[in-house]
């Protein structure tokens, strides 16, 4: 590299000039970097997928997620499970999952907790926009 040139400037930051062709070196340094780190975070989840610590997600159903759909049902469906299957490995009643589903009812916490075993998910993967409005839905204040 060539020389660079170091300043303090009258209100006392350090300054360094560079070369064009310094600075540009310096650049695709930082990209490639960042190239490496990018590969290195691809690879760890790489084997975290090969562990069995994390899975993969289709677009459809993190849409799907994303637009608001209930995310029992998003994840039943994502699992393959009809509504019954799910309920019985939840040891809730079909109907009960159906009207949880749909809004008509809330579910309790162990409920919830009960469904998101049977789905293999932490509970977090079920309320995650819990307490935001759907899509289409305008948030509410008081006041």
């Amino acid at each position: 590299m060539n020389t660079a040139v170091s300043f303090t400037t009258p209100n006392g930051e350090d300054l360094v000039v560079l070369s064009r062709k310094d600075y540009e070196a310096l650049l695709r340094q930082a990209e490639q970097a960042e190239d490496l780190e990018d590969l290195l975070a691809v690879q760890a989840f790489e084997a975290r997928v090969a562990a069995g610590e994390e899975e993969r997600i289709p677009s459809e159903f993190v849409d799907r997620l994303i637009d608001g759909e209930n995310p029992i049902r998003v994840w039943r469906d994502f699992r393959g499970l009809s509504a019954r299957e799910l309920a019985a490995a939840a040891g809730i009643s079909a109907a009960y999952l159906s009207e949880i589903e749909t809004g008509k009812k809330e579910g309790s916490l162990s409920v919830f907790r009960q469904i998101a075993k049977a789905l293999r998910l932490d509970l977090d993967d079920l309320v995650w926009g819990e307490g935001q409005p759907k899509s289409g839905e305008t948030e509410r204040t008081d006041g």
